[in-house]
């Protein structure tokens, strides 16, 4: 402990956990701390310094997210060893059911209602073609019905004129967001305008881009014009990423009014929109922004959410008349979707059950939602039945990071709204409930009322 302090005392000023971020990453580069040791209690090194709690824990998080420390329920903070995939394996813990007995609830899982013999059939069909196709580098004509294919099974959004030349097939929807903005993203130090609370794919891309991301804030229909107004002019931001028919981690769905002043303010502030679609289940509430703010609007949607999340196929869709330098980024960024790949999912979504199957999956998962909802419904909860997850506001007692150590700790993986905000942002202390089709009901239903209890038993001292 009073190695961190020497070096938190020397640190130059900022915020204060910014400061103990600095002083922490100063220890272990001067080998004061070592891969492996585990760091003072959260309290402990408050009290020793000087500071709050939730000063220690947030510079503990910002470590965390960038894999200096590995967190470990029920035994600490940690430096972490090299290479370790602890601290930030998002994709891991997302993709598994269960995870030594805990019920994964990170990300959406879909029930098996029929698409997995779907798939086992077409894999049949494909093995069956002509070698040849198995034998060469897709092109843009090979690819031609795939993207008929899409184009066939996005009909019925509001999209406007859809030509297959639009379409561009990606590797699941953060693919396709990252194709969108290496097509529309210039200059050294590009700006995209995000949600105070929001998708950390979008994040995560504008990273990769080396490109700076700025929250803009919300009220209960969503962006708040103004604001993104005011910002998009101040950053000179090129892009804005949204989820306007079902908000992450929200659920908040963006009214028809408010798109359409979103889309005024894009065209005043010269902003393209990237619209992620990747989370609705069910009909399409008001239209897309490819309507809206014509030659502006870029959509993202998959398969991940309506039949399965495996084949990592998604759709990035440009304004008209625009594909040819979507396609470009996608050509030069991995050439295409392997042929065999295309082929699929050609035949999965001309097939006339896979509509049906789609509509069973959104029935299947609605059944949870209305599971959980019984269980958690006497507290504040926004919530959808074609929504596959919850968003829970805690109530007074509780704050996110403890809330989810308990949840945890009963054998439960849940999300806190801090994994949504940025990391200088202010995320509410609320969670994220995810549907687990992938268990039986009851196995879910006992978990909600563990939350349950959880949530109606806060601790009795509340962390300040």
């Amino acid at each position: 402990m009073d190695t961190i302090s020497k070096f938190y005392e020397a640190a130059a000023p900022a915020p204060k956990y910014r400061m103990l971020a600095q002083a922490i990453r100063d220890a272990i580069a001067h080998n004061a701390l070592s891969a492996g040791d585990r760091l003072p209690p959260v309290r402990d090194l408050a009290w020793h310094l000087g500071i709050t709690p939730g000063t220690v824990a947030r510079a503990y998080t910002v470590l965390t997210d960038d894999k200096v420390l590995t967190a470990e329920v029920g035994r600490g903070t940690f430096v972490s060893l090299p290479n370790s995939a602890v601290a930030d394996d998002v994709w891991n813990r997302q993709v598994a059911r269960m995870t030594n007995g805990l019920l994964n609830l990170f990300a959406p899982q879909l029930p098996d209602v029929g698409q997995v013999a779907l798939m086992r059939d077409a894999m049949g069909r494909i093995g069956e073609a002509d070698p040849l196709r198995l034998m060469t580098y897709p092109t843009r004509a090979s690819h031609l019905p795939a993207r008929r294919a899409a184009a066939h099974w996005l009909r019925g959004l509001p999209l406007g004129g859809l030509d297959p030349d639009d379409v561009v097939l990606t590797h699941g929807g953060q693919s396709g967001i990252v194709t969108v903005l290496q097509t529309l993203l210039h200059g050294p130090r590009p700006v995209i305008l995000v949600e105070d609370l929001s998708y950390a794919g979008f994040r995560r891309a504008a990273e990769l881009l080396r490109a700076e991301v700025v929250a803009v804030p919300m009220d209960a229909q969503g962006l708040v014009p103004e604001a993104l107004e005011t910002l998009a002019r101040r950053h000179g931001a090129q892009v804005l990423c949204t989820s306007p028919e079902v908000h992450n981690p929200t659920g908040l769905c963006t009214p028809p009014e408010r798109r359409r002043q979103i889309a005024d303010v894009a065209t005043r502030a010269d902003l393209q929109i990237l619209e992620d679609d990747c989370y609705r289940m069910g009909t399409p509430k008001a239209a897309t922004y490819r309507v809206l703010a014509p030659g502006r609007g870029w959509h993202v949607s998959s398969l991940s959410k309506t039949l399965t999340p495996a084949l990592r196929v998604g759709f990035a869709v440009a304004p008209q008349g625009r594909g040819g330098a979507l396609r470009k980024a996608a050509e030069y960024g991995y050439f295409g979707l392997a042929q065999p790949l295309a082929e699929m999912m050609e035949q999965l979504l001309v097939d006339p059950r896979a509509e049906g199957l789609a509509d069973a999956v959104r029935e299947r998962v609605g059944e949870y939602i209305r599971v959980a909802v019984n269980a958690l419904g006497a507290f504040e909860l926004s919530w959808h039945v074609d929504v596959p997850f919850l968003w829970l506001p805690l109530p007074p007692g509780w704050r996110a990071a403890a809330f989810t150590r308990a949840a945890e700790g009963q054998g439960i993986q849940i999300r806190s709204a801090d994994e949504f905000a940025l990391r200088d942002g202010r995320a509410p202390h609320a969670v994220r409930i995810a549907v687990n089709a992938q268990v039986p009901l009851a196995r879910f239903e006992a978990a909600m009322q563990t939350l349950r209890g959880l949530l109606e038993n806060p601790p009795e001292q509340i962390s300040v």
